[in-house]
């Protein structure tokens, strides 16, 4: 049965949800206080991962099947790359690398000094700015607009539509009430790329690690996690501690042209929310809080959603 849907946000849960939900008839709408744009969604490093809970590894599979079909498609920003993740913590090979392509688990003396544990494997990356572009073409194909508006209480959206899906991140912890919802700060050093094919990232649930992500001529170096800190603002002394741990595992970054910097704000949840409740006599579906994974979820929540609107 179609449904006329409100969809709140238009990062990545939210423009997934929406082409999701539009492209199997429902008629949808997008509010949205950030354009696509302007999300945390856009500066994110792009690398798909899998889920660590069941459900959320069910996510996972579900996203990189997506990806997978999209990758043929060079609007997308959708590639594929070999890369090397490790962990200075873990001590043992995660279960969840099954869901891993290509794997070669590293000996010990292949690892960089430091790391407990290592493997080489092909994954999903997404240019976040060039796929958004592409989730928002497809909506448009479905004459679907994304409308620049602040919502300051559910009760606004549910008296504009009957359902409602909020896809808000960040801000659903004060527009739903949620307290379990925290900001996690991360911020990015943009290099223009000296070269580098290969992602790569540290494991473990750090503050602070060494990551790159190849993205064509940009190379997005990380990472930190920043919990409770609300600030946009690019931290200088933050760039130059995540310069220095990138150059001390490859070397060519020393001379690569440093071209910008960002900030995001990852929705911080135990776990992601998705689940509905009435607000007067509209449908509310939360889909938000999925952290620093909402690319890597974000089909597999959406088909959920998806589902819960065609039951009625």
């Amino acid at each position: 049965m179609a449904n006329d849907v409100l969809v709140l946000g238009a990062g990545v849960i939210g423009l997934t949800t929406a082409v999701c939900l539009a492209e199997e008839g429902h008629r949808v709408r997008v509010w949205a206080e950030r354009l696509p744009g302007r999300t945390t969604s856009a500066v994110a490093s792009g690398l798909w991962g899998p889920g660590a809970t069941p459900r959320d590894s069910a996510w996972s599979r579900v996203t990189f099947a997506e990806f997978s079909r999209l990758a043929d498609d060079p609007a997308s920003g959708l590639h594929f790359e070999r890369g090397l993740q490790v962990s200075s913590v873990w001590s043992e090979i995660p279960s969840w690398i099954d869901d891993l392509v290509d794997v070669e688990v590293c000996a010990p003396d292949e690892l960089p000094d430091g790391m407990l544990i290592g493997f080489r494997c092909t994954a999903p990356l997404i240019d976040l700015p060039r796929y958004l572009r592409y989730l928002t073409e497809r909506l448009a194909a479905r004459n679907v607009e994304i409308e620049q508006r602040t919502v300051r209480d559910l009760a606004e959206a549910a008296a504009a539509a009957p359902v409602v899906v909020n896809c808000t991140g960040v801000a659903a912890g004060e527009l739903a009430g949620d307290a379990a919802v925290q900001p996690v700060r991360g911020q990015h050093v943009i290099v223009r790329n000296p070269g580098i094919s290969d992602y790569y990232v540290e494991l473990g649930g750090q503050p602070q690690w060494a990551a790159y992500f190849p993205h064509g001529e940009r190379l997005i170096l990380g990472g930190v996690r920043q919990r409770g800190q609300w600030s946009l603002e690019p931290d200088p002394e933050v760039a130059e501690q995540i310069l220095r741990r990138c150059i001390a595992v490859e070397p060519k970054l020393a001379d690569a042209e440093v071209i910008g910097h960002e900030v995001g704000l990852r929705p911080g949840r135990t776990e992601a929310r998705l689940d509905e409740e009435r607000v007067g006599t509209a449908r509310v579906v939360h889909n938000y809080g999925h952290d620093g994974q909402g690319v890597s979820l974000s089909w597999g929540s959406a088909r959920e959603v998806a589902g819960m609107l065609a039951d009625r």
